[in-house]
């Protein structure tokens, strides 16, 4: 991919299905954007094909002698038979091993028969200052002709390669549903929609379908006899006849519904929809925005089973707005399930829940332009037990910026509440994880914080962990992957609940535990607050309650209870800061897909 949008250069590797996450803005929709410009047999119907924002930076004009060229290349393969003989002049043998051409590898004529076929394609888009105008097309991009045999004046786009057509496209069953869908055109009869499509590939099937429409519009006369414009055509047609010459026929002058041509056919025919509670069809438009969601799916389903749905590429951009989570799981079911290979992005963690690592595709973009891609590879040493166990929150996880490890429900419970506290005092200059992108990430333990800090790293991602002291001294495979921390703490307390009685006011405390004795789960058998309590009572009370409530909530309600960062708890509250700033620390270097994070001090401290 050159020059397309925000992206200067880049390469995305697509191998079956495939989840394309990361930051917004980072090129996911280019990406599939770009494969409806190289493959999308409708897509040329849109004019102008691209336009002044498709050019990178804008750049469109000639520089010089060169003028800025718009070039998308794809790679097909898993070709059908039929496709194979469609195509075959144009293909080429492709490596599994290297992702790369077969015949590029030394001895590759030696082993001509090795690796299967692909079909190279490519999209190009240009500017005419001649014709002020914006031109596109899509080629083959094997073979091409010599530049000797083109001429020093031939200057086409796309000279010395054959046009790749709409009807050549319609081979690679590329099918896109775009997010945000009004319907006003993909549910519409116009040319290119998706109703259109199908009326194309019904009437290869069954023959001429609008010559039979036309036919049905034209039998229908509003004015007939027992019509109320029966008079009106009478009295219209007796004074035109007094100064035009009419046909000699009962009803030279007629009313119908439509022109009787397709392009009015096409403008005027609209789909009615009767959806639950209620019996009354109402046009498309005026359904719901998830209601219209579904129906493009629906008919883009129905275009799939008619082109053979093994040989679908399927692209689909956010399947979850305005859908509830069974109908987003519904939906990514079937399309991986039936489609020969699904493309999609995602911020929905039960849309991503439902691809296995190995089919998750970062994306990442840096300030030259240049677009990079990786897979998610789980660690060596990471059990697929952690990964399933933690699904869930690796699908959230993964639509991050950044991961905060922490080592059970009661820490993951904590840590937002103490931002909440901090974000509201005025005296602190501080973001919130929500606002900053962090995800917190319940280990489940704090012998297992360290396993998840390579696999989120793995993903470009800045992770942060934070536990209290083990109860006995960690094995050396914990500690070496403490090393791919960004920040690492370990706070000087056995448990979270040494921290919040050593750490939290005994005023904070007193009010915590007057509150808590009113919930229907307080433990009673340890008693209640009482007035004549001192400070070392209350933090034994305290003790108890939040140990025997564990992971109910106690704990976040007790930092609730805090006024301002002078009463939360320092440990707690020193790491987030420090997070917060290594947030704001800008990116150097290339490598990292997100735009706002810095070096930070990897390792960590280890108190």
């Amino acid at each position: 991919m050159d020059r397309f949008r925000g992206v200067c250069r880049g390469t995305v590797l697509l191998d079956g299905h495939s989840l394309l996450v990361g930051s917004n803005s980072v090129g996911k929709s280019t990406v599939c954007e770009a494969l409806e410009l190289i493959l999308g047999p409708e897509r040329m119907f849109y004019r102008p094909v691209v336009d002044e924002h498709d050019f990178y930076g804008g750049c469109y004009q000639p520089v010089g002698e060169e003028l800025p060229e718009i070039r998308l290349e794809a790679v097909l393969t898993g070709l059908s038979p039929a496709a194979e003989r469609q195509f075959g002049p144009h293909l080429r043998r492709w490596s599994d091993e290297t992702d790369d051409f077969a015949d590029l590898e030394p001895g590759a004529l030696e082993q001509a028969d090795a690796g299967q076929w692909c079909l190279p394609v490519v999209f190009l888009g240009r500017y005419d200052p001649q014709e002020d105008d914006f031109f596109g097309g899509t080629f083959f991009a094997h073979p091409a002709r010599a530049e000797d045999a083109l001429g020093e004046e031939d200057t086409r786009l796309g000279a010395g390669l054959q046009p790749f057509t709409r009807e050549d496209k319609r081979h690679c069953g590329f099918l896109y549903l775009r997010p945000n869908r009004t319907g006003s055109r993909a549910l519409s009869f116009q040319r290119g929609s998706l109703l259109d499509t199908i009326v194309r590939l019904e009437a290869d099937r069954g023959g001429p379908l609008w010559e039979k429409a036309l036919a049905d519009v034209a039998a229908v006369v509003v004015a007939d006899e027992e019509s109320g414009f029966s008079k009106i055509r009478t009295e219209v047609t007796e004074r035109i006849g007094r100064f035009v010459g009419l046909a000699a026929q009962p009803d030279p002058v007629d009313i119908h519904l439509s022109e009787a041509t397709r392009e009015h056919l096409r403008e005027t025919l609209r789909l009615f929809v009767a959806t639950q509670p209620g019996r009354h069809g109402v046009p498309f438009n005026r359904l719901s925005t998830g209601t219209l969601n579904l129906l493009v799916f629906a008919l883009l389903t129905y275009i799939a089973e008619l082109k053979g749905e093994d040989s679908v590429i399927f692209a689909m951009e956010e399947p979850e707005i305005a859908l509830p989570p069974h109908a987003q799981r519904r939906l990514v079911d079937f399309v991986t399930q039936r489609m020969g290979q699904a493309i999609v992005t995602s911020h929905s963690p039960y849309v991503i829940d439902k691809f296995d690592p190995g089919q998750i595709v970062v994306l990442g973009r840096d300030e030259s332009g240049t677009l990079s891609s990786s897979p998610v590879i789980l660690p060596q040493g990471f059990k697929p037990k952690q990964y399933s166990t933690n699904q869930r929150q690796f699908a959230e996880a993964v639509l991050a910026r950044a991961v905060l490890v922490v080592e059970g429900r009661t820490e993951a419970d904590l840590v937002p509440a103490v931002a909440d506290v901090l974000e509201q005092d005025p005296s602190v200059d501080y973001v919130h994880p929500d606002l900053a992108g962090v995800s917190v990430f319940n280990a489940g333990a704090d012998n297992a914080v360290a396993a998840f800090a390579p696999l989120f790293k793995s993903l470009g991602k800045r992770v942060y962990g934070i536990h209290d002291t083990p109860g006995r001294p960690p094995s050396e495979e914990f500690v070496a992957k403490t090393g791919d921390f960004t920040l690492y703490k370990v706070i000087p307390y056995g448990g979270i609940e040494d921290l919040l009685t050593a750490e939290v006011p005994a005023r904070v405390q007193r009010q915590f535990l007057s509150v808590a004795g009113e919930l229907a789960d307080y433990p009673e058998h340890y008693g209640r607050l009482r007035e004549d309590m001192d400070d070392a009572q209350v933090a034994k009370l305290l003790w108890n309650v939040l140990k025997k409530r564990k992971g109910d909530g106690y704990a976040a309600l007790l930092i609730s209870q805090c006024a301002g960062r002078r009463d939360l708890p320092a440990s707690i509250v020193d790491f987030l800061l420090k997070v917060d700033a290594d947030l704001r620390t800008p990116v150097s270097g290339p490598d990292s897909p997100f735009p706002a994070a810095g070096e930070g001090e990897v390792g960590g401290e280890a108190e």
